[in-house]
């Protein structure tokens, strides 16, 4: 059965898109009297044009230009007018992958950015296994990593390492959220939890379908049934403040996946 993805395909069309609002092109795109410095040190306007779109990459979404991908007309249309340089000419520049990668290392050291690497892949699933858990969403997550990532000036990695990062964060997180709820348990709560998984004697359904029942109208017969579940869960003794350990959204999760499950 393949894996399910963590984020759907517009939640990924999202997370790492370029603006498409003029207010959005010129807050982020916006070239500083030092930017226009050190582009203007380029020789020819096809390698200032790359400069300046190199750049503004690593500045906003963050990540390096990838080397098949040209960028958006936009993003061309705001640098060329600000360079007076016809957007046009990107493609003598695309042609020499060698003059991109040094400019991009020499934007790195510039920028002071360092790429994505294995410690940090390490770091941030540990850090991320915090919040989830908090929540299981998976954008939730990821919109978490690339703020931490843009915050310590780590350049994003490619998008399937961000998911991968937040899927196994998501892993430690559940698993630490299992662990909290049921640490505490004795070995006579397991029991005495299994148990409600058998069928009761002269019904059909298990004794966690009969807890699960709604208390009905106020008759006598139906307060008495309920009195009866209320003590079969008293009975059950489990730890006072069970429910305070893990956060709030995700035992809301987790009883409404029991909900739907049939006991």
């Amino acid at each position: 059965m393949p894996r399910r993805s963590l984020l759907t395909p517009a939640e990924r069309a999202t997370l790492l898109a370029f603006p498409t609002t003029d207010d959005e092109l010129i807050r982020h795109y916006t070239l500083s009297e030092a930017d226009l410095s050190a582009i203007r040190q380029r020789r020819g306007n096809h390698n200032r044009l790359g400069f300046a779109v190199q750049l503004c990459y690593l500045r906003y979404p963050g990540f390096a230009l990838p080397s098949e991908a040209g960028p958006p007309a936009s993003l061309l249309n705001i640098i060329g007018s600000q360079l007076y340089i016809e957007p046009n000419i990107w493609p003598q520049y695309a042609q020499r992958p060698e003059t991109r990668r040094e400019h991009l290392l020499e934007l790195q050291a510039w920028l002071n950015l360092t790429p994505f690497a294995a410690a940090d892949y390490r770091h941030f699933v540990q850090q991320l296994a915090e919040l989830a858990k908090q929540t299981d969403r998976g954008i939730m997550l990821a919109e978490a990593l690339v703020d931490l990532l843009r915050q310590q000036r780590i350049i994003l990695p490619a998008l399937y390492v961000i998911e991968r990062v937040c899927s196994e964060a998501l892993t430690h997180g559940t698993r630490q959220v299992y662990e909290a709820l049921t640490t505490p348990l004795t070995d006579h709560h397991r029991r005495a939890l299994d148990a409600l998984l058998a069928i009761r004697e002269g019904t059909k359904g298990s004794g966690l379908i009969w807890l699960r029942q709604p208390p009905g109208p106020p008759k006598p017969k139906h307060v008495l049934a309920h009195l009866d579940r209320l003590k079969t869960l008293r009975e059950l003794g489990l730890p006072d403040g069970l429910e305070h350990t893990v956060h709030q959204n995700r035992l809301l999760k987790l009883a409404r996946e029991g909900g739907q499950m049939r006991g």
